[in-house]
């Protein structure tokens, strides 16, 4: 390297972070389905995806190459602007991570990105094309992709397996499970560490350290799949009680059924260089894992919401990005002044969290406050559950009722 200014090494630090925050927010993605249904124990289940997430950093760079030589002009970029783009994403990462919504890390990060470079060298610096072929495209056909799949997965699931043996059946989908888990958390390290590989590359372009058009280093390679592993250890358990609880109710062929589906379109994007939010393509698969079993179904209420967050995440990282660069446009002491507000927003958002405590010991603990909703009910009622599960004992409509087969239940029995 021929020179690391003060800027370049805050930059790599702050992306770094942010790497870290990626891992944590979406741990869900692979291993939520799993630790829900019961298949690995929380603890074992994160530990097993950092190492996979690390592993998969190292097997491929066209994300990363996606990100730092296609989505903005390399020429009309500084550190500065970088830095401003991850302040964007990583506080979107930390809102949604505070109230347990799986948005997607990698639009937070672009749409940063996006946001700074337009407040920095305009419009035309960003490259549309790549915008719209390689992020928003995807964006939308990724959990369509992967929901159909996964419900048509999930049908084919239940019925070649209605004369199987039942405990036999759940044992090897659990196995199955555990498999397809790895296979997620693999794919998770092929494409989200890019993303921070990519990032990095593009700064120390920027800062003149890399020539144009270079692929990232062996040291980025390494320090952004250590960040991610990191993260991915430390566990968003907020988020992996959405994805695994709040989202539908799973049994482990749907969640079988939905984390290979996810994996397959990860995997094929990662090796087309898109740029694919992970937390689209497995929520999708959730859902049509979900919608894909008799009696199963999806809680709409808390699926609207994470719509909502899937369309806010773009223009609300790029507006903070934008306003990040703005200040820093007024030097080295603009610069510190975001950097202050970044750590302290941090620390607000994290001492919030604190209030209402979600790890390993409680993850798959459901509110039942939040009411099922009209359709989740009227589906429920008019769907029979599928060969193989157990019925359970139903329920009088009518306190009034109630009493009165107890009192004929008690009376017959003296």
């Amino acid at each position: 390297m021929e020179s690391f200014s003060l800027i370049l090494a805050i930059v790599v630090v702050t992306a770094l972070a942010f790497d870290f925050t990626n891992g944590f927010h979406d741990t869900a993605n692979a291993m939520a389905t799993t630790i829900s249904t019961g298949a690995m124990k929380p603890k074992v289940a994160v530990a097993m995806s950092a190492v996979l997430n690390l592993v998969g950093a190292f097997l491929s760079v066209e994300v990363a190459n996606t990100i730092s030589k296609g989505l903005v002009d390399e020429a009309g970029i500084r550190p500065e602007v970088i830095f401003a783009a991850l302040v964007g994403a990583i506080l979107w990462n930390l809102l949604t991570w505070l109230v347990g919504l799986p948005s997607s890390s990698s639009h937070a990060l672009m749409g940063g990105l996006i946001g700074a470079t337009i407040a920095s060298a305009g419009v035309g610096a960003v490259h549309g094309d790549v915008l719209l072929t390689k992020v928003l495209i995807p964006a939308i056909a990724a959990p369509l992709v992967a929901g159909i799949a996964a419900m048509l997965a999930t049908r084919l699931t239940y019925s070649l397996g209605k004369k199987a043996d039942g405990e036999a059946s759940r044992k090897g989908y659990r196995a199955g499970q555990i498999a397809s888990a790895g296979l997620v958390s693999l794919a998770h390290g092929t494409n989200d560490a890019q993303k921070t590989m990519g990032i990095i590359t593009l700064a120390l372009v920027a800062g003149g350290t890399l020539a144009p058009d270079s692929d990232p280093p062996m040291w980025v390679i390494l320090s952004a799949g250590v960040a991610i592993a990191l993260g991915t250890y430390l566990g968003g358990w907020r988020i992996i009680r959405t994805m695994g609880k709040g989202l539908t109710d799973l049994q482990p062929q749907q969640g079988f059924a939905a984390q290979t589906s996810a994996a397959t379109v990860i995997l094929a994007s990662s090796h087309l260089g898109f740029s694919l939010s992970t937390t689209h393509s497995v929520s999708g698969a959730v859902m049509g894992a979900g919608l894909g079993r008799k009696g199963g179904v999806v809680r709409w209420s808390t699926a609207t919401r994470m719509f909502v967050a899937w369309g806010l995440t773009l223009p609300a990282a790029a507006l903070v990005g934008a306003l990040a660069e703005y200040v820093t446009g007024f030097g080295a002491w603009g610069t510190a002044v975001v950097a202050v507000f970044l750590v302290s927003s941090s620390a607000a958002i994290w001492k919030l969290s604190r209030r209402e405590i979600v790890d390993h010991t409680n993850v798959n603990d459901t509110d039942d406050a939040e009411p099922a909703g009209v359709v989740t009910t009227a589906m429920a009622a008019v769907t029979p559950p599928p060969a193989g599960t157990p019925a359970e004992e139903p329920v009088p409509s009518f306190p009034a009722q109630a009493t009165a087969e107890r009192t004929a239940s008690t009376t017959t029995t003296v």
